[in-house]
């Protein structure tokens, strides 16, 4: 049994278990989140895609942890013009494990 769900402009696979990181969601850790917007749903029963979304479907999760992920730095350059800037950015994040999904 699998879910396809939409969070934070992004779409994630999802199975009972699983550990899955998306963008920063406003909720404390240990908190329960649902994602309600599924968008595909395998079950048993057979395979059945939203148009945009499975009524009555939701999927829910634990908040394991709130962070942000290793700094990434962006080099601008131009040649010959004495022109250059460095720049670091940091992704928040929000780390989920999936508990159910019902539908």
């Amino acid at each position: 049994m699998f879910a396809v769900i939409e969070t934070g402009g992004k779409q994630y696979k999802v199975s009972e278990g699983d550990v899955i990181y998306v963008e920063k969601l406003n909720v404390n850790e240990g908190d329960k989140v649902t994602f309600d917007r599924v968008l595909a749903l395998s079950t048993d029963a057979g395979f059945v895609t939203g148009a945009p979304t499975v009524e009555g479907a939701t999927v829910t999760g634990t908040v394991e942890k709130n962070g942000r992920a290793k700094k990434i730095y962006v080099f601008k350059y131009k040649a010959k013009k004495n022109e250059k800037r460095k720049l670091g950015h940091r992704q928040p994040y929000t780390k989920v494990t999936i508990n159910t999904i019902a539908g």
